[in-house]
């Protein structure tokens, strides 16, 4: 318990540094955009207001994950991260890259006179400042919980979405901000301010790239994921080292929320085990598996012959018949 909390404070910490960064960003951004008509620094206050609403709405979702389990909900609200976790995905692909989109090709359709680009580049470089800072908490606090896997590999198993949406969001601020300096530069340089605009459209593909990654991953939890196979591993070798169990056919695992698992185990006891003395070492497992894996929140181990087991899974013709030459 003491292990969750501490992981909520951590991705709250994130979440907040995020918000307070980007808040302050989006209202520099738009001053600029006013001032000099930049396309790109425009698309980047848009960006900067996109990603300051997302951290709210995961804020949010976290809260409303926290409520317990009641009778509509037994296994508890933890889901509605996952849900909202969603919905930002959503709103970065609609809002954040849609706009950015259709501002470049405004731009670039009707060209705005260039102006001093000063005020720009100091926005940019306080921008990628503020955006460096949340975005090294974000890789601190991730690199914590990815172990000695690859950050890729990390991200599709983390099953917590608020640590790697603000890693993803921070990532594309960074190369948005440098995409948009690029952008500014050369349409001075050039004395085209159309290239302004496709920079613009830059920024906003790298946006909607980062949306359909934050959808799998979140579609993917959302549906309901598999704890991590190590979890999986150390719950089937409890369970099997009890002397009365023949075998562990199969360990079904799904996380109701990033810190709770629900787990339904199928086992072969020994013939000889009686119905009480069953009951007592369920009851031994349940405390024993709790206390190797603390998020495990519910717990159904099942009694069952291994042959009935397989004929329960094993794909079957047409007419019901089990397929035996099935692998």
């Amino acid at each position: 318990m003491a292990t969750s909390l501490t992981a909520r404070i951590k991705d709250d910490i994130v979440l907040y540094g995020a918000l307070a960064a980007n808040l302050g960003i989006g209202v520099a951004k738009f001053v600029a955009a006013g001032m000099t008509g930049s396309s790109s620094m425009l698309t980047e206050g848009f960006h900067s207001v996109v990603d300051s609403g997302n951290q709210v709405l995961l804020l949010y979702g976290q809260r409303k994950a926290k409520r317990p389990a009641d009778e509509a909900h037994p296994f508890g609200y933890g889901r509605e991260l996952y849900f909202w976790a969603f919905v930002v995905a959503i709103l970065i692909f609609a809002i954040g890259a849609g706009v950015s989109i259709y501002e470049g090709w405004r731009h670039i359709q009707d060209p705005e006179p260039l102006t001093s680009p000063t005020i720009n580049y100091i926005v940019l470089a306080i921008s990628f400042a503020l955006e460096g800072s949340s975005w090294t908490i974000a890789v601190r606090e991730f690199s914590k919980t990815k172990g000695d896997m690859g950050w890729w590999s990390a991200i599709h198993r983390s099953k917590d979405p608020a640590g790697f949406i603000v890693l993803f969001e921070d990532s594309a601020a960074l190369a948005g901000l440098v995409i948009a300096g690029m952008g500014i530069w050369a349409s001075h340089a050039f004395n085209d301010p159309r290239i302004d605009g496709a920079a613009s459209i830059a920024i906003g593909l790298i946006l909607a790239l980062v949306a359909v990654l934050l959808a799998r991953e979140s579609k993917g939890l959302l549906i309901g994921e598999r704890a991590d196979p190590a979890v999986i591993a150390t719950i089937q070798k409890i369970v099997a080292a009890h002397p009365a169990i023949v075998s562990v056919n199969h360990v079904r695992t799904v996380h109701a929320a990033p810190d709770s698992i629900f787990v339904a185990i199928s086992a072969d006891f020994d013939d000889a085990v009686t119905m009480s003395d069953g009951e007592t070492m369920i009851e031994a497992m349940e405390t024993e598996l709790r206390a190797a894996v603390p998020t495990l929140s519910s717990i159904y181990i099942r009694p069952e012959k291994r042959e009935n087991a397989v004929l329960a899974i094993e794909p079957r013709h047409d007419d019901g018949a089990p397929n035996r030459n099935h692998a």
